[in-house]
């Protein structure tokens, strides 16, 4: 299946893009697509293991099961005072 990836701020930076479409196995969690992607594409490596995502613009779980057609993003930590 087809997700969409989109990364922002230092994600964006680190990876060298700010979105692209990824090809993920059926009934990939969140987590598992982060994985897959480390382990494929270098560009991925310096992401953190538990980053903050949201799936179709809502905030999720790592865990959250993706289906085709989805948009996964990747939210940095913000620091604020």
């Amino acid at each position: 299946m087809r997700i969409r990836l989109l990364l922002f701020a230092l994600y964006r930076d680190l990876a060298g893009v700010g979105e692209l479409d990824v090809d993920v196995r059926e009934g990939s969690s969140a987590a598992a697509a982060l994985e897959a992607l480390r382990e494929n594409d270098t560009r991925f490596a310096r992401i953190p293991d538990r980053p903050v995502v949201a799936v179709n613009r809502e905030y999720a779980q790592l865990d959250v099961l993706l289906n085709d057609g989805d948009e996964l993003a990747l939210l940095p930590p913000v620091a604020g005072g």
